[in-house]
């Protein structure tokens, strides 16, 4: 009793000396987190109006002005009321805005589209928008074609739910035209410039990566492959058409590169890598209007351009020249490329709009984002190195709170999602939340982040839960050595991997957290790959490379060990869990069985679970709720300040969303004993090929747990299938052919996901044939 006391007393001295040290005032939340007054804007084709983003009854949507109207006057174009509008873009001829939206979170984005001058009909606020697409898909936008400027190529997977056919839909009328239909693990396409499908990429059953030309008489040839971990992605077609620009690492390469790929020969040619040899290469501009290389970007410890042409580095200088060292992106232009947005941030600054006029030289400011936030009361963010256990350099970003001494702080650490994926500078609410709240914030590049090189990348393979959290760990390490950090007062918080770092933290490492917030957490690596969207497909052989397979005993034990759910009990950290119920990357499942863990061993987790929400939480009153019950958990723990106000709907919200961890119940236990099996249950079409000959064939399968039987029917004859075995995604099939009155035993070897078969099919005298085909409608 008396060291709970001392304890508690040592926790309320430091949020007193904390609260009173600290001269930066208290941030609003709101002015961090609640939907700017304007942000997103965008020019039209012609130059006329302007595009942005803003909050209309509550919740953010477009409108539209023309150029010289003041934002007063802007009207709105869509009225959506569940949730904010996640993007939008112009149509080619600038008589359409186009924007994407899902149904509580659940990602199956559908296309919408609005006339800009179109008027709302009597009674209405907004002109009407259509649907282009519709149904529970999750609708790809490949290309918004110049040669047709009423029509957008699309990818939807209404056919087949993890591969996306291809379609021209016409914006004015909704008609669709099918261009091509995706039979062969298609994850991507791409149109030249004049508009025209010359390539694909396709992923293997293996889940390496094939670039195919695409011939005239629809057939397709290989003409550049890369390995399941390596890259290899396409990014445009070249002015001369006759070559594509990728990004690749392939083979002995550690940084990915800039380069060109003959489309008929396949030779590939190197154009540009990271002048100062430290990150991959991260992205190029090209001209839509000329098709000309513009510049090159590389994201180091913050991001460097290269210019290729030297009107728009004179641009670029000009700009910065007038509005200070800040990071300058433009973000949308004209038809013609004389007008473009501008966006500018920094650290301390979430950014300036503007218009700049090419001709003119003149630069017009349209807005300041957030507005009302103080930016002196911003703290900045630093780039650090540090060493994690094996020695390994960790690139990271330090935020320390304005206005106390670099000494004793509490920290919070905040792993990025992914994890393949990484942290840049740059304007972070989080961060500038916390750090105002009093706390170290710190940001790191973990081993399996991206951008960093493949032999940094792979050094994550199967490390989840074991280095990458030593990383991690190593980074507090670092900044308690340094006397910055008061290592009784380390708290944990982040997002979808970063969740499952929060959980690992404490149930791996529990004597270096004091406090932890796992945000739509994975908390065992099993049911989180049983429960991958369809349209993840592609990438399941790559999640088995990187982070193990299931369905091997090694795998499935490793997976154990790194699961925090299998661990729970060593957990003594507070822990406050948070979950969207219609999120499709990580399940409310993976929440439930944590919290459900911790309760029934009478360990106390609090759990706040929002109805409308999916892989995080976009509606702006769902967010509040969450940080305020968030950054109160923290200061409860870890002795920061925290706002106790809250406007009345954001405390009803909260009060809503919270679960009393006594009322969570779950279907079925977890089984980690047994390998996952590919259920083939139902009829599949596939085609089986011999030479330039192939035969389309439909298979009639039953399966009873990891046994096969059924019938095949084929124009040439039938069969049945004699005997069977699946296990995890092998699969084995004894089929009996009867052809013009004769039989013949062959036998079937290959690999099954949830939607596609594939492998050889052969006998005694037959060499093996390959084949391969999807699940039936």
């Amino acid at each position: 009793m008396k060291k709970l006391i001392l304890s508690s007393l040592l926790i309320v001295a430091a949020f007193f000396s904390t609260a009173v040290a600290q001269t930066t005032p208290l941030i609003d939340r709101a002015l961090l987190f609640d939907a700017p007054e304007y942000s997103g804007a965008q020019i039209s084709p012609d130059g006329k109006y302007i595009s942005f983003m803003k909050p209309f009854n509550g919740t953010q949507n477009v409108f539209v002005k023309t150029i010289e109207e003041p934002f007063e006057k802007a009207r709105p174009l869509t009225n959506r009321s569940d949730r904010p509008i996640p993007g939008y873009f112009w149509s080619r001829d600038g008589k359409f805005i186009l924007f994407v939206q899902d149904q509580g979170g659940d990602e199956n984005f559908n296309v919408y589209a609005v006339s800009v001058s179109d008027k709302p009909a009597a009674g209405k606020d907004v002109p009407d928008a259509r649907a282009l697409t519709s149904g529970k898909i999750r609708a790809q936008l490949y290309s918004v074609p110049k040669s047709d400027p009423d029509s957008i190529y699309v990818g939807l997977n209404d056919r087949d739910s993890a591969w996306h056919d291809v379609y021209k839909i016409s914006i004015s009328t909704g008609k669709r035209t099918l261009i091509t239909e995706n039979k062969d693990r298609y994850v991507g396409v791409i149109f030249d410039t004049a508009d025209k499908l010359r390539a694909a990429l396709r992923s293997t059953q293996a889940g390496d990566t094939e670039v195919l030309r695409i011939n005239a008489d629809g057939t397709t040839t290989k003409i550049y492959e890369c390995g399941a971990l390596e890259s290899c992605a396409p990014l445009a077609f070249h002015k001369d058409n006759r070559r594509i620009y990728m990004s690749s690492n392939k083979g002995n390469v550690d940084l990915a590169e800039l380069i060109l790929v003959d489309i008929e020969t396949g030779k590939s040619e190197k154009v540009e890598s990271d002048p100062l040899g430290r990150v991959d290469f991260g992205g190029a501009n090209f001209s839509a209007l000329t098709n000309e290389l513009l510049a090159t970007a590389y994201e180091d410890d913050k991001l460097r351009i290269y210019f290729k042409d030297k009107n728009l580095e004179t641009d670029y200088n000009f700009i910065k020249k007038q509005l200070g060292d800040r990071s300058i992106n433009f973000v949308s232009n004209t038809s013609d490329e004389s007008k473009f947005i501008v966006s500018v941030t920094s650290d301390i600054d979430p950014g300036s709009t503007w218009v700049f006029d090419r001709k003119t030289r003149k630069l017009t400011l349209l807005y300041n984002l957030r507005e009302k936030l103080n930016r002196e009361h911003l703290s900045e963010m630093k780039p650090i190195r540090y060493k994690s256990s094996d020695g390994l350099e960790i690139p990271a970003y330090l935020t320390l709170p304005k206005g106390l001494e670099a000494k004793n702080l509490p920290l919070i650490v905040m792993p990025h999602g992914g994890p393949w994926a990484r942290d840049s500078w740059g304007f972070d609410p989080y961060a500038q939340m916390l750090a105002n709240r009093g706390y170290a914030v710190l940001q790191m590049n973990f081993r399996g982040s991206t951008g960093f090189g493949k032999k940094f990348l792979d050094a994550g393979n199967n490390e989840w839960g074991q280095k990458m959290q030593d990383d991690i760990t190593w980074g507090v390490k670092h900044l308690v050595a340094q006397g910055i950090v008061d290592s009784k007062r380390v708290g944990i918080l982040g997002g979808s991997y970063g969740g499952y770092a929060a959980l690992a933290g404490v149930a791996f490492t529990p004597d270096v957290y004091s406090a932890a917030v796992a945000i739509v957490p994975p908390s065992n690596l099993q049911t989180l790959l049983e429960s991958i969207p369809p349209y993840w497909e592609s990438f399941r052989n790559i999640f088995y490379k990187r982070m193990g397979n299931p369905n091997t005993p090694e795998g499935l034990a490793q997976m154990k060990r790194q699961s925090p759910l299998f661990s729970a009990d060593k957990i003594r950290t507070p822990l406050m869990v948070v979950q969207g119920a219609n999120d499709p990357r990580v399940v409310q499942r993976e929440s439930d069985q944590i919290v459900i863990a911790l309760r029934d061993r009478g360990f106390p987790v609090e759990y706040i679970l929002a109805p409308d929400e999916g892989h995080g939480f976009a509606r702006p009153v769902n967010n509040m709720a969450m940080l305020a019950a968030a950054e109160k958990f923290l200061a409860k723990h870890l002795g920061g300040r925290f706002q106790e106000s809250m406007p009345d709907d954001v405390r009803t919200r909260l009060a809503e969303i919270t679960v009393d961890p006594k009322t969570v119940t779950i279907k079925a236990p977890v089984d980690m004993t047994a390998a996952a099996t590919v259920d083939l249950t139902g009829k599949w079409n596939v085609t089986l090929t011999a030479g330039p000959q192939s035969i389309e064939v439909t298979l009639d399968i039953r399966q009873e747990g990891g046994n096969l039987s059924g019938t095949l029917t084929s124009m040439i004859g039938s069969g049945s299938v004699t005997g069977g075995k699946v296990s995890g995604e092998n699969v084995q099939m004894e089929i009996l052919l009867e052809a013009q009155g004769q039989k013949m035993p062959v036998k079937f070897e290959g690999k099954a996901g949830a939607n596609q078969i594939e492998g050889t099919l052969g006998g005694s005298g037959i060499p093996p044939l390959p084949l391969k085909g999807t699940r039936g409608k």
